[in-house]
């Protein structure tokens, strides 16, 4: 119950993010909700709107209107749906802890930035964060003093309240000593005013929007008429009709979906992950079956258009909610899809008094949390370079449009990974035999590949050249090669043998065994005795 009253005024908000009717949030808010009862995997995930995927639907559909945001979701959900049959799963794993950071915190801010208008209630126009920003500078002098300061009380009311929701609810205190009901039944009250925040101030100043509507003088803007009443069940527009001036213009799927551009595969691929890193963040310990999350969030997406909704997922502020309130099945979305229903029956009406400011302060409370300073010190200290996708991540999402700012983001990430596949830490060492033989031993951490594989050979040939020292590499890491590692290994060998010198493959597996000599290489010596090893060295010594 207590994530339904959160999701109310959350999809009111997330609705305005996408630029659609605000009665669509709440039509996005209960079926995909209840579905997901029956064929999701985590127990913490309240399907419905959220940040990151409302602003994305924003930035695909633009200004077209809700025809496409509601095809969006359809297609989102079919995408999604596919990539689970398909298996597709592994395709998260690219955008990379630092990567993901840097995205979340963009989008954090452009949130923020884009409700600063209704919070100021001044016109603004642009849609990169640069470009907003500039506008509110340019019309701050038209800033409505009583939404500014409606606005500010009620961020400050948020984040007051907002740390009754850390209060403990065990029975037992921290000390070990059993608490008593008083306390026990007062914390528990004081944690559900925390986490229903957002319902109780949307509430109270949804009363001080009617008293001044009755009265004839409202200080400041409200969100006006929002339709009730269930959405009716119909197919998604896969083509609609449109007036423009005299004539009805009719729009068919492929203009509706080239106008959607690359939103169509970024929406999906951001909404699976920001539900993946949902069912770890809440796993503890259990695994988790993405390609069955996969299948979920689609089949929730797809049946949702049917309902003329916009694009959802798991949202981590509702699933927070959800998991401290001790959910244990993902029977718990019963009770918010039943109450998001009841709001659509009953209190629509009421919705009209709620004043712009409250619902911008809500989102702007919510989302400044989601901007993750706290990651940059433990990655500095772990690993510096991870700095550099993390911030360029944030920086191209900042100054770009989003869907290139996180392609931007992986496209970093993946040239590290690729200099890391091409430039193999190869350790050299001159050691000694037991007999006091001289022989250099050349270790590889990891696999050869195409990209290492003249690296390696050009870092062979340097040192062998250099020492004139029998050679031993150390296979033990070399897990797998291709063929381009087989024809290095045949010039090496046959390098090694022109110049009388003894190069021996040390402790090499089977199978890459087996790649190396489908070319039958000349002079191919694998050793995986070491006192072998110590007597083949002492004999190459004897023969010099």
């Amino acid at each position: 119950m207590t994530v339904g009253l959160t999701v109310i005024p959350q999809s009111l908000a997330y609705a305005s993010i996408a630029h659609v009717p605000l009665q669509y949030g709440l039509y996005t808010s209960f079926l995909g909700c209840l579905i997901y009862i029956f064929i999701g995997s985590s127990k913490d995930v309240p399907f419905g709107p959220t940040a990151i995927v409302s602003l994305m639907t924003y930035r695909t559909i633009c200004e077209y209107g809700p025809e496409y945001a509601v095809l969006l979701s359809f297609l989102t959900g079919a995408t999604q749906f596919v990539m689970g049959i398909l298996g597709l799963s592994f395709m998260i794993d690219f955008v990379s802890g630092p990567v993901a950071s840097g995205f979340t915190s963009a989008v954090a801010l452009i949130i923020l930035t884009s409700q600063v208008k209704d919070l100021l209630g001044i016109p603004v126009t642009g849609t990169v964060f640069i470009e907003t920003w500039s506008s509110i500078f340019r019309n701050i002098h038209y800033t409505r003093f009583w939404d500014a300061v409606l606005g500010t009380v009620c961020i400050t009311s948020l984040l007051t309240l907002r740390i009754g929701s850390k209060i403990p609810l065990s029975a037992i205190d921290k000390n070990g000593v059993k608490r008593t009901k008083f306390h026990i039944w007062g914390s528990r009250f004081l944690w559900f005013i925390s986490t229903s925040r957002n319902a109780i101030l949307v509430v109270i100043c949804g009363y001080m929007g009617y008293y001044f509507f009755e009265k004839g003088n409202v200080p400041f803007t409200l969100i006006g008429y929002v339709p009730g009443g269930l959405p009716q069940v119909q197919i998604p527009p896969f083509g609609y009709e449109k007036k423009e001036g005299n004539k009805t213009v009719y729009i068919g799927l492929y203009e509706m979906v080239s106008t959607m551009g690359s939103g169509i595969v970024v929406v999906p691929i951001l909404g699976l992950l920001e539900n993946i890193a949902i069912c770890k963040a809440f796993a503890h310990g259990k695994t988790i079956d993405s390609t069955q999350e996969f299948l979920a969030i689609g089949v929730c997406n797809i049946a949702n258009s049917f309902v003329q909704s916009f694009p959802a997922s798991g949202s981590v502020s509702r699933s927070a909610v959800q998991h401290f309130s001790g959910s244990r099945t993902p029977l718990c979305g019963l009770y918010t899809g039943t109450i998001v229903i009841l709001a659509l029956i009953w209190f629509t009406p009421c919705f009209r008094f709620i004043p712009r400011a409250t619902l911008a302060s809500v989102l702007i409370a919510a989302v400044i949390f989601m901007v993750e300073v706290k990651v940059i010190k433990p990655m500095w200290r772990s690993k510096k370079k991870d700095l550099i996708p993390g911030l360029g991540t944030f920086i191209a999402c900042l100054a770009l449009p989003l869907e290139i700012g996180i392609f931007l983001g992986v496209g970093i990430n993946l040239l590290f990974i690729l200099h890391q596949a091409a430039r193999p830490k190869i350790t050299v060492e001159q050691l000694k035999t037991i007999k006091g033989i001289d022989y250099l031993m050349i270790t590889p951490d990891r696999c050869l590949i195409f990209p290492s594989v003249d690296y390696v050979r050009n870092l062979v040939t340097k040192h062998s050249c250099k020492k004139k020292l029998p050679v031993v590499i150390d296979c033990s890491h070399i897990y797998c090669a291709d063929y381009s590692a087989a024809c290095i290994i045949e010039v090496l060998t046959t390098d090694f043998s022109s110049r009388n010198q003894l190069l021996i493959f040390y402790n090499l597996k089977p199978s890459v065994n087996a790649v190396f000599e489908g070319l039958s290489p000349k002079d191919f010596v694998v050793v995986y005795d070491k006192e072998i090893l110590q007597e083949m060295l002492r004999s190459e010594s004897l023969v010099i």
